[in-house]
């Protein structure tokens, strides 16, 4: 698989260092997971924190199917 870099504000989350596409998945998830931002009530919905707005937008939270709109900070 094709490594690429993430940007500054992806790094805050997965690391500086060049990564495949299907690893920055898997290494958002476990953050979601140690920070305790997925929604108690509906777990398919994430609560941003200030990490992860820097990545997704102001939005408070995003729907799981939503993770991989994080590519768009690959280069």
């Amino acid at each position: 698989m094709v490594e690429l870099q993430p940007s500054a504000q992806l790094a805050e989350v997965v690391g500086g260092k060049a990564l495949p596409r299907t690893k920055v998945i898997s290494l958002i998830w476990d953050y979601v997971k140690k920070q305790g931002l997925q929604d108690t009530k509906d777990k398919r919905l994430i609560n941003l924190d200030d990490k992860l707005k820097a990545v997704y937008g102001s939005k408070k939270q995003i729907h799981m199917t939503e993770v991989s709109q994080a590519f768009k900070h690959l280069s």
